[in-house]
């Protein structure tokens, strides 16, 4: 199975890391620009494959990148915390589909910061292994692992859950995968949401004359809370104020 791999972020270089390690056959490596890529460096050093076999992200609708992709010619594709969507187009080329691997328990919390939104909305959170479609996070479930969402979780605390919990996932099931064992499921997209990166950020502002119900302000300002990025703040004239939230839970609660 040659796979064309679109990768970041440390679980990105994580899940190549160890396809590497079992011996697939990772034929071409596709990585955001420099300047927007996380583990970038790391994920391309890892691939040990020449520079022709590497990919800018953010060339993936230009028809020379589409026509040295089709030139590799892969089975399948595997997109890891890849920030960039996949279209019709580029998706043409991989006769047996592109999995995506998705820090959310799907349908919840399709597209930007999933971490962010279990905790404001409540809903489920998790992991998902799924095909790609045409739409952003849509296509078929292959595998899942649910998440806790703890009444002391902070944005990056359950980050770290959600990238453990998708890399675990992943191990545990892409023998199955290739094995042909996993049952594709569906989603019921009524049931689920989507947010984009603009509700992300209309969360960063807080409004002083608006009033807050006591835990819906505690979660958004526990969601924001994501060191060393800066989170919600309020203004102080022309300044911005920051805030982030630390939370302690009791030891031994009687």
């Amino acid at each position: 199975m040659k796979i064309l791999y679109f990768g970041n972020n440390q679980v990105g270089l994580e899940v190549l890391k160890w396809l590497k390690e079992k011996g697939e056959d990772i034929i071409g490596v596709v990585v955001h620009p420099a300047e927007k890529a996380k583990s970038g460096k790391e994920i391309i050093e890892i691939s040990g494959l020449p520079e022709d076999k590497i990919f800018d992200g953010s060339t993936l609708r230009e028809e020379e990148t589409l026509k040295k992709l089709r030139g590799l010619k892969p089975d399948i594709g595997l997109s890891v915390f890849f920030g960039y969507i996949l279209k019709p187009k580029l998706l043409e080329i991989l006769p047996d589909g592109c999995l995506n691997l998705h820090p959310a328990l799907l349908p919840f919390n399709r597209g930007s910061c999933p971490n962010v939104w279990s905790i404001i909305d409540d809903t489920p959170a998790g992991a998902t292994l799924h095909y790609i479609d045409n739409g952003i996070d849509t296509g078929d479930i292959l595998a899942q692992k649910e998440v806790s969402v703890e009444s002391f979780d902070t944005g990056k605390t359950l980050y770290e859950k959600l990238e453990a919990a998708c890399l675990d996932l992943f191990k545990e099931n892409w023998v199955k995968f290739k094995n042909r064992q996993l049952k594709l499921l569906p989603q019921n997209l009524e049931k689920g949401t989507h947010y984009r990166l603009k509700d992300f950020n209309a969360l960063s502002k807080l409004d002083l004359d608006k009033e807050y119900k006591a835990g819906e302000l505690i979660n958004i300002l526990r969601a924001r809370t994501f060191s060393p990025h800066r989170g919600v703040y309020f203004l102080d004239g022309n300044r911005k104020i920051y805030l982030e939230l630390k939370l302690t839970p009791e030891d031994n609660p009687e």
